[in-house]
């Protein structure tokens, strides 16, 4: 009878405490309040929409391609198309070339001065990049050849389409459009273009030393990054304007295996690619875990009160649901990049010929990190995966961490957060991280409030013509990039 008594208070206690539980993950829920930015409707921004298009198209007809392994006529080329590409910009925007100070940088970069009414206020930058990595004409995929720069089917086709002659141009047009409206900038605004993001970022690089030795400190910097998702996020019906306020670190890891070599009819147990491939395997079966923190947390908690109820819940209790959201994001490569340092192996290098023992054998592997993950540290997390005296294991080229996010309660988040909801009245806001290297990282000496958006809403396939084939962004969708850049400089 006393034991019957015992467990009926037990199960009476754990019944109370689920009802605890589920009032307390509920409320925390009902409680989320949206974290969109309230704007009042504004006038739309009037673009000559067939004239801002006309000069996109004919901005991708130069053939600004930034490619490593290119011969060095082919590189000689590219830096002659720089030099045009430069001729044409000054030819289409002649009050910004007559109003606002020109340097060229590091060979072919630019560098813009919009001089401010108050010398005593901190600078803006908006950046940009004028290469694109080359593409494949024979690939008859391609609707439109990636260099014709066609307007065709109500968009602007080619190659830089989006990355990134798009925001080149729509900067231009805000800047032309606004001289044109007798504006002038009450803070200075520079505008820096650079020529090799694609390969090495040497130009912004160089801008930016060149702005630190003259002791410029900026208010904020807006380069290139994340889009407009558009049916992206799961679980939200809206478009969603993901701003990024960092990006990962890159770091690549050298394994080189040397051995003996010989005839292929007397094998070693192993050879060099043989070891090579298990060191390979060892890597991949050991990935960096998992962690939703940091931006991507800040991300999913800027989204949580749009989405439905039960995601409410989850996001609003991530404390209990951290592994969960974990396990789910995990199943995607894209969102399994927000919350983990990636692997990616990318090259393997060994042999010569089928009856010929190779004697070395090379494999690189690339890692984006999340903030923390410094390259020392993934060099010797992969020395402690691979466990093995015979392969040795080194920094391969340039590697950097994770940058410090940009704040998300200051001043200038709220400027660029305005300019989105302004420009895209019906499309929420949320910080984002950017997965891929930008020239923004380079700035971080002069600011600590560093962001990267592209302005253009792209769906999963928009997402993928990005360095791939039928890059094209909509002509209306192009004339809202423009009126973004309008209210960002105008404010």
């Amino acid at each position: 009878m006393a034991r019957s008594s015992s467990l009926g208070r037990i199960i009476a206690f754990v019944a109370l405490a689920l009802v605890v539980l589920v009032a307390v993950l509920v409320s925390r829920a009902m409680m989320l309040k949206s974290k969109q930015l309230a704007v009042e409707q504004v006038e739309p921004i009037a673009v000559d929409a067939q004239l801002a298009a006309e000069h996109l198209a004919g901005a991708i007809r130069f053939r600004t391609v930034s490619d490593d392994e290119a011969s060095a006529e082919a590189k000689a080329a590219s830096a002659a198309e720089l030099e045009a590409f430069r001729g044409y910009l000054a030819q289409t925007y002649p009050q910004t070339h007559a109003k606002l100070g020109l340097e060229v940088v590091a060979g072919h970069s630019l560098l813009y001065k919009w001089q401010g009414r108050d010398a005593s206020l901190e600078p803006m930058l908006l950046a940009a990049h004028m290469d694109v990595v080359p593409a494949d004409e024979s690939d008859a995929a391609w609707t439109h050849p990636p260099f014709d720069g066609v307007i065709s089917d109500g968009s602007v086709w080619g190659r830089g389409a989006i990355d990134d002659k798009l925001c080149v141009i729509a900067i231009l047009e805000a800047v032309e459009h606004l001289l044109g409206e007798g504006f002038e900038p009450q803070r200075t605004v520079y505008l820096a273009f650079g020529h090799d993001e694609e390969v090495a970022g040497t130009g912004a690089a160089a801008i930016a030393e060149l702005l630190k030795s003259r002791g410029v400190k900026l208010d904020f910097v807006l380069d290139e990054g994340l889009p407009i998702t558009v049916g992206i996020v799961p679980g939200i019906g809206p478009d969603v304007a993901l701003i990024g306020v960092a990006e990962k670190g890159y770091t690549t890891v050298q394994l080189t295996v040397e051995t003996q070599g010989g005839h292929s009819s007397t094998p070693p147990r192993q050879t060099a690619i043989g070891i090579a491939a298990a060191a390979v395997q060892a890597i991949e079966q050991h990935p960096y875990p998992a962690r939703l923190s940091g931006v991507a947390r800040d991300m999913f908690q800027w989204l949580a009160p749009e989405g439905a109820f039960a995601q409410r819940v989850i996001f609003a209790n991530d404390w209990l649901f951290a592994r969960l959201i974990e396990h789910i994001l995990s199943q995607s490569p894209d969102t399994d990049a927000l919350i983990r340092t990636t692997t990616a192996v990318t090259v393997m290098d060994s042999g010569v010929k089928d009856n010929v023992l190779p004697r070395s054998a090379r494999v690189l592997v690339n890692f984006r990190s999340l903030p923390g993950d410094d390259p020392e540290e993934i060099v010797e997390h992969v020395r402690e995966a691979v466990d093995d005296e015979r392969v040795k294991i080194e920094l391969a080229g340039p590697a950097w961490g994770s940058d410090q996010p940009s704040p998300l309660d200051s001043r200038e988040f709220e400027r660029v957060n305005r300019a989105v909801r302004e420009a895209y009245a019906d499309t929420l806001v949320a910080p984002g991280l950017m997965l891929g290297a930008t020239d923004a990282r380079r700035y971080g000496e002069l600011t600590r409030n560093v962001f990267r958006f592209t302005p253009a809403p792209m769906t999963s396939q928009d997402v993928s013509r990005i360095h791939g084939v039928n890059e094209r962004v909509h002509v209306n969708d192009f004339v809202l990039s423009v009126a973004l850049y309008v209210r960002l400089l105008g404010d």
